[in-house]
């Protein structure tokens, strides 16, 4: 592989790591490879909160300027609701500060629910995320207790199926733009059943044309590049 003048890596993300953390894992990994790999470029297009798992696509050398096209593909997520409670970061990063009864909730209203949002939607992204708000991260001012407003965007939802149903636990598969957090369509979709609703698991598994099921585990990347080394 010639990462100087560009490869285009599929990495499937492990739980609990950052996107960062990937990508300067593989800088490290590659600057041992060789003492040549010192000043390589090396990025990931599309961030993944660190409690997501899935398809994250790193750019090395010239196929860094790639990115931008990357990010602006279709995105495809799998993963699960938890119906009847919110948390702060509408995910498991935080602990429920709300409990809703659910025992009224039937299919039929989850379904229905779920067709609110294909399409052109309006949404807030959470507070606890990466944007910079007044030039500081969403996330750090949220952790601060501080007040702050989040503007919404607009975004598209292009497929939204509610894949199996075992309450408290919704499953779902989500085809939408770039810019689409679900954690926050975690937590509309609780507003719209008036029960509360966060993200409990997310895997992204398709960016455009590129699927997970092409990627690397992490940790098999690193074990090819010390088999380069070794041979």
């Amino acid at each position: 592989m010639d990462f100087f003048k560009g490869e285009v890596i599929l990495i499937n993300k492990p739980i609990s790591w950052t996107s960062f953390d990937v990508v300067n894992k593989m800088r490290i990994a590659l600057k041992e490879q060789s003492p040549a790999n010192k000043n390589l470029k090396v990025g990931h297009a599309g961030t993944l909160d660190p409690l997501a798992t899935g398809l994250l696509i790193v750019c090395t050398g010239g196929f860094t300027k790639q990115i931008e096209k990357f990010q602006q593909m279709e995105k495809e997520y799998t993963g699960t609701f938890f119906l009847g409670a919110t948390t702060p970061s509408f995910d498991l990063e935080t602990k429920p500060d709300r409990e809703f009864e659910i025992s009224n909730i039937s299919e039929a209203m989850i379904l229905k629910a779920a067709k609110k949002f294909i399409g052109k939607i309006q949404q807030v992204p959470p507070a606890h995320s990466a944007i910079k708000i007044q030039g500081k991260r969403a996330y750090k001012k949220a952790r601060r207790g501080e007040d702050f407003v989040i503007p919404a965007r607009e975004v598209e939802i292009k497929e939204f199926k509610i894949t199996g149903m075992n309450l408290p636990f919704v499953d779902f598969r989500v085809v939408c733009s770039k810019g689409t957090y679900i954690r926050s369509l975690a937590n509309d979709f609780g507003k719209a059943l008036d029960a509360g609703a966060y993200l409990h698991s997310l895997c992204r598994t398709r960016i455009g044309s590129l699927k997970l099921e092409d990627a690397l585990p992490l940790k098999e990347f690193i074990e090819n590049l010390k088999s380069e080394i070794a041979g």
